[in-house]
């Protein structure tokens, strides 16, 4: 049976051929991972409607044509973000999950952390318009009487410029606080006169906000803070991804995640090939899964149970959308995930005689294992690249990403120095130290790299931008306005969807979004 040019839905909605969303879907779920099954189809008929007004297009259906036929590019990929996400969320949304964080999780993760340097990575990935990564500022200030005294990194992005235009201002309607309580609102916002509430700036401090599109291949990275987390939020976001992609945005979180690390979905996100990958853990009406550790501490408080699959035996058409998702997931193959994860050890043939020259080869695998995340592997064939070819600062660097990817930020700090030592004047190897020495909160340290690489390069924008975020939380409010004007100067000589280097991705345009919204926002903060 066919449906060419059937168009949808309502009188009042403009119509569009159901064969132009058929090709319109399937655009979308390549190009940026968003899955419009038939049946949200009246969904993506309306964004496309309201998209097309932006784009100038008085016809959704010319307006799709022209889509088909133009590259798409990052500024168009937020654009159309505005009009196909939903931003659908509130303060400690699942209260199940946070009264688990609150009373096994997190605990144990804090306990563990006081031996190792008060540190805490957080991640609320499609953050929406903040409250997910807020409530988890706001528990942690409840829990943690020192809180200064720790390193606390709360990561928050999504790929909708909007929603991050929002969570920055920090300001909520009443609807953002259903199932919390009024001792809650008055204990950390403030009542603005127009009736909303305004976010303390204590707590919006602590949580930073970036764009990131997760079907990016731009994380885990130490240079996006997307490396080492100790605990990902990914909820509300995987089923609306095709099956196709689900298995590589998990394959990046569980490379994201540190050994030990939690991973929270919501129930019936999580597909059933990936529980091997992860322990399944239940706790107080709450599912989570954490990456494999030998920490069996964390085990002990929670009940394990297995998960059960869904029968094959059912018809897809009578499914709701949530098993069709889950039903499609289980046919996926399972060879892709475990070769991403779990690689097999290099065959590397004993006959084979060592060079003194260079070994090109070892660097290659080396590269290809830490782009797997296998760290351990690839460290220890950097070392052994590198006990032959001592002077080789790519190495050096690649090993010191490598251990900060693990979480071990002294002994990154530790390569960087020495491929700097090796070339001084490389403003990159700079760049990497004061990035890892601004995640180890040693920011005086990080501020006198990011000087050093403007020393060599005058037009190292990401280094203005650096500086900047760093004097503001300094409290240097003057030296950050410069640092930031400094970098729009740099920005608005670039074309707008250029990449701006070493920034994994970020075009000219989006940064120079992200520095006005950022300087604009603190200097809001201060009044």
């Amino acid at each position: 049976m066919h449906y060419i040019n059937k168009p949808l839905y309502s009188e009042n909605e403009t119509a569009i051929s159901e064969s132009s969303l058929s090709l319109i879907s399937k655009f979308l779920s390549a190009n940026m991972g968003l899955y419009f099954p038939k049946e949200r189809w009246p969904d993506l008929s309306r964004g496309i409607v309201s998209a097309c007004q932006e784009f100038d297009h008085k016809d959704p259906e010319s307006f799709i044509q022209w889509l088909l036929s133009s590259s798409l590019t990052k500024s168009r990929i937020e654009s159309l973000a505005i009009h196909l996400t939903i931003g659908e969320t509130y303060f400690f949304r699942d209260k199940n999950v946070f009264n688990a964080l609150e009373t096994h999780i997190l605990p144990k993760l804090m306990q563990a952390r006081q031996k190792t340097g008060k540190c805490l990575r957080l991640w609320s990935a499609a953050c929406s318009t903040g409250e997910e990564p807020y409530s988890l500022a706001i528990l942690l200030s409840k829990m943690i009487p020192d809180l200064s005294d720790w390193n606390i990194t709360i990561c928050a992005t999504d790929i909708n410029p909007q929603f991050l235009k929002k969570a920055l201002g920090g300001i909520y309607t009443k609807w953002s606080f259903r199932g919390t309580s009024e001792r809650f609102k008055d204990t950390y916002f403030t009542k603005t006169k127009n009736g909303h509430y305004r976010l303390d700036p204590l707590i919006k401090k602590m949580v930073k906000f970036s764009y990131l599109n997760l079907m990016d291949n731009c994380y885990p990275s130490i240079t996006n803070n997307t490396n080492a987390m100790d605990l990902i939020f990914c909820r509300n976001v995987l089923m609306y991804f095709p099956p196709e992609y689900v298995k590589k945005v998990i394959s990046r979180i569980y490379r994201s995640n540190s050994k030990g690390g939690w991973f929270v979905v919501s129930p019936g996100e999580m597909p059933n090939q990936f529980h091997s990958k992860f322990n399944t853990v239940y706790c107080d009406g709450a599912i989570f899964y954490q990456k494999g550790s030998s920490q069996t501490s964390f085990k002990q408080d929670f009940k394990e149970n297995p998960v059960f699959p869904i029968p094959e035996n059912q018809p897809k058409n009578q499914l709701d959308y949530q098993n069709y998702f889950q039903q499609e997931l289980l046919f996926l193959e399972k060879t892709d995930i475990t070769d991403e994860i779990m690689p097999q050890p290099l065959k590397i043939s004993p006959e084979s005689p060592k060079s003194t020259e260079p070994d090109k080869s070892s660097s290659k695998q080396a590269l290809q294992l830490f782009e797997r995340g296998e760290y351990t592997k690839a460290a220890e064939l950097l070392r052994e690249l590198l006990s032959n070819d001592q002077f080789n600062a790519d190495a050096m660097t690649l090993l010191a990403r490598t251990y900060a990817n693990k979480g071990d930020l002294a002994k990154a700090a530790q390569w960087c120095e020495k491929a700097i030592v090796t070339d001084k004047l490389n403003p990159s190897f700079h760049y990497l130290l004061s990035t890892i020495m601004a995640e180890m909160g040693r920011m005086e340290e990080a501020a006198s790299a990011l000087k050093n690489v403007l020393y060599l390069d005058y037009n190292f924008v990401l280094a203005y931008f650096s500086l900047g975020n760093i004097n503001c939380r300094l409290g240097k409010l003057k030296e950050s306005k410069k640092n930031f004007d400094n970098a729009i100067s740099i920005l608005s000589g670039m074309q707008t969807d250029d990449i701006v280097p070493e920034s994994d991705g970020i075009t000219a345009g989006r940064l120079m979004e992200i520095i006005k919204l950022t300087s604009g926002q603190e200097a809001a903060n201060e009044q």
